[in-house]
């Protein structure tokens, strides 16, 4: 078909807005909070304008949007090196362990910061037992912060881990996002701008520099609640929009799709925008595939590790204690089965399956009922029953806080978790730089760290391979087991530099290479497609097979059904190949043609139709980058059946990749690996 052009002769015309600001921060997660707080201060003094961009609401945005019940990354008295060697381990021996540390030095100041700002932390009490957060408040009990040191912090904090906190979540995000609030009212009251934060705003693609050669200019969106564009002109960037969901066929299906363990607002937004400019990619070929409670995808990390409950196979063996699988494991993945990391324990847990032996089972019931044995012993069968009763209730607001559909799964099917065992299972892949994974971009780290090769720190840290154009938490690649205190603090540190940058090149005047009314026009092209051809079907359009158009619905079931089948999801068991790949990014490339005739009804299907072109471009990475490394680097997260085994001797290496922004094609290639720290 001949390829489209909205000329606004069948949907209307927008209104078009453009704003000019010096910081521009896309994303209102937890990295965006960050950088708005931490660029605010900086950027006053000097009257530099810094704007924070959302498509959603700001207090319910990102990853933390419901709530967490635990901070997953706190140093405390633990070594920053000890911390570096764990996430090393626990992403299979590669890393950018400059970026890591640099993270691990700054933490805990967000982490203390949220704590002041409301966010109720737990304590042990005088009797050596957990304190809620507002039981701890209630006793007189000091902040974190403020605790002589580090010895004395970790003898008051309650651990679920050895890097985790206990805390009462579910306002989390909303704590963090009224301070970064606060900070962009601030810098308005300082600069005179008449607004500097945007909500319900999608933006589609960032926009280069007309007289500088791979320099940032600013970005494009639309609003999501009115007939309007925007342009914004910046000096700086901040690509935060989060990871990527949705690109795999999930395991809940049907009416149950929007189940899903990370949250499915998150389209690829940042990998997308971030390639299409010519940014450098680093590991996109690393996914997570979460191990959850079955169908309700709740989170299991609490109960492993602060309840103390086992997983089993359905015979009540420990997997990965299961000797066979063990042995079977090391003659294909070698040392790295030893450190029985995140993707280790998926592969065995994978293995028991496979070989007849599933389900498997989480017995939260044993769980329970050893915590209401020793807790009787120890206080009595009185006080001990109480206590149990308060903990089986944040049992409860663990879910309550994070994945509240969990507690309707359980309901739904008779499952009472402390009389009864619940089924977990992994998940579909994501595509995320903060969690367990580290998917991303290439940037410029600190330049104070020893031992650390030159060419890791050419510029402004946490800048991308474009100038002025910064990456954190989901968009920072190589560095993964941030979480949601890793992903602020780290937004802080990119939005100091940002600051630093625009303070350095203050003579930097954005001119746009693009003509707002063209832009406009091609954000706007699914509206006039539909309202063109949507008489060429009897059925009501949005449900019907139109053969001028495909809806964005239609659209993301085509994409997840080729990425579950060819690029290793849950229907292949996590396994492709060379001829597989190959044959599923022809198929992407037929998609790139349909993205051309994708078709909106309405602003809610305008927004569905870019976040699944930019979920399209994120597939297309990740393809690229499983093609290229010859080796099954990651098992329990995917496997190349035809390179089923891990090669230290020639893949031991970043695989880095550049999009070229004229021509859309990919270049794939190498980076050498330097372990800093022994």
């Amino acid at each position: 078909m001949e390829k489209e052009i909205c000329t606004f002769s069948h949907c209307a015309r927008p209104e078009v807005v453009e704003h000019e600001t010096d910081f521009l921060i896309l994303g209102g997660g937890m990295a965006g909070c960050g950088a708005a707080f931490e660029a605010a201060a900086w950027a006053n003094p000097k009257k530099i304008r810094v704007t924070l961009v959302d498509k959603a609401a700001t207090d319910r945005s990102g990853a933390v949007a419901m709530g967490l019940s635990a901070i997953n990354t706190y140093m405390g008295g633990n070594k920053i090196e000890d911390y570096v060697k764990y996430v090393r381990n626990d992403l299979m021996g590669i890393i950018r362990e400059d970026l890591v540390y640099d993270l691990g030095r700054h933490v805990d100041g967000s982490v203390h910061l949220f704590e002041e700002w409301g966010l109720p932390v737990w304590k042990k009490g005088d009797d050596g037992f957990s304190l809620d957060g507002f039981q701890a408040r209630d006793a007189g009990k000091s902040l974190l912060k403020d605790f002589k040191d580090d010895a004395e912090r970790e003898k008051n904090v309650v651990r679920s881990g050895k890097w985790q906190i206990m805390i009462n979540g579910e306002s989390y995000k909303l704590i963090v996002a009224e301070a970064a609030k606060k900070s962009l009212q601030m810098n308005r009251e300082v600069t005179g701008v008449a607004q500097n934060h945007f909500e319900r705003v999608f933006t589609t693609r960032l926009l280069l520099d007309a007289n500088r050669q791979n320099t940032i200019a600013g970005a494009i969106g639309f609003s999501t609640r009115e007939n309007r564009i925007y342009v914004f002109r910046a000096k700086a960037v901040l690509l935060v929009p989060g990871g990527c969901v949705n690109v795999f066929r999930p395991r809940s299906v049907g009416e149950g799709m929007g189940r899903t363990w990370f949250p499915v607002w998150n389209s690829g937004s940042g990998y997308a925008m971030g390639a299409q400019v010519g940014a450098e990619l680093t590991l996109m070929e690393n996914r997570f595939v979460p191990a959850r409670f079955k169908d309700g995808y709740g989170p299991v990390g609490a109960w492993f590790l602060f309840f103390k409950a086992k997983a089993t196979d359905s015979f009540g063996e420990d997997y990965c204690a299961n000797k066979e699988y063990v042995d079977d494991a090391k003659k294909k993945y070698g040392k790295y089965v030893d450190a029985m990391g995140t993707t280790i324990r998926n592969h065995l847990m994978m293995e028991a399956m496979i070989r007849g032996r599933g389900p498997i089972l989480m017995r939260t019931h044993e769980a329970m009922a050893a915590i209401n044995k020793s807790f009787k012993e120890r206080l009595g069968e009185k006080e001990g029953a109480k206590k149990v009763k308060h903990l089986e209730a944040e049992a409860w607001e663990d879910f309550l806080d994070m994945t509240i559909g969990q507690a309707g799964m359980w309901a739904a099917n008779n499952i009472e978790p402390d009389k009864t065992p619940s089924e977990i299972i992994p998940s579909e892949p994501y595509l995320l730089g903060s969690h367990a994974g580290c998917a991303g971009f290439w940037v410029s780290g600190p330049d104070d760290i020893p031992n650390v090769p030159r060419e890791w720190s050419w510029g402004y840290n946490r800048m991308s391979t474009v100038n002025g154009l910064f990456m954190a938490g989901d968009t920072c690649g190589a560095s993964g087991h941030k979480f949601s205190s890793g992903s602020h603090a780290e937004g802080r540190i990119a939005g100091k530099s940002a600051i630093a940058y625009i303070m350095d090149n203050g003579d930097i005047k954005p001119t746009l290479k693009e003509k707002a009314a063209d832009l406009a026009s091609e954000i706007y092209l699914p509206f006039e497609i539909f309202e063109k051809y949507k008489s060429y079907s009897t059925s009501p359009a949005h449900i019907s097979v139109n053969p001028h158009f495909i809806m964005p619905d239609q659209f993301q079931k085509r994409l997840m059904k080729i990425a579950d089948e060819y690029f290793g999801g849950v229907g292949t068991w996590f396994k492709t190949s060379k001829s597989m790949l190959e044959e599923g990014l022809k198929r992407l490339e037929l998609m790139k043609e349909d993205a051309n005739r994708l078709a909106a009804s309405n602003l809610h299907e305008l927004l569905r139709c870019w976040e699944n072109y930019h979920r399209l471009l994120t597939a297309e990475a990740h393809a690229r980058h499983i093609l290229f490394r010859e080796e099954s680097r990651y098992p329990g997260y995917y496997y190349r059946s035809d390179k089923d085994f891990i090669d230290d001797n020639n893949w031991k290496c970043f695989v880095n990749s550049k999009r070229d922004p004229a021509t859309g094609k990919w270049e794939v290639f190498k980076k050498p690996y330097t372990q800093v720290f022994p």
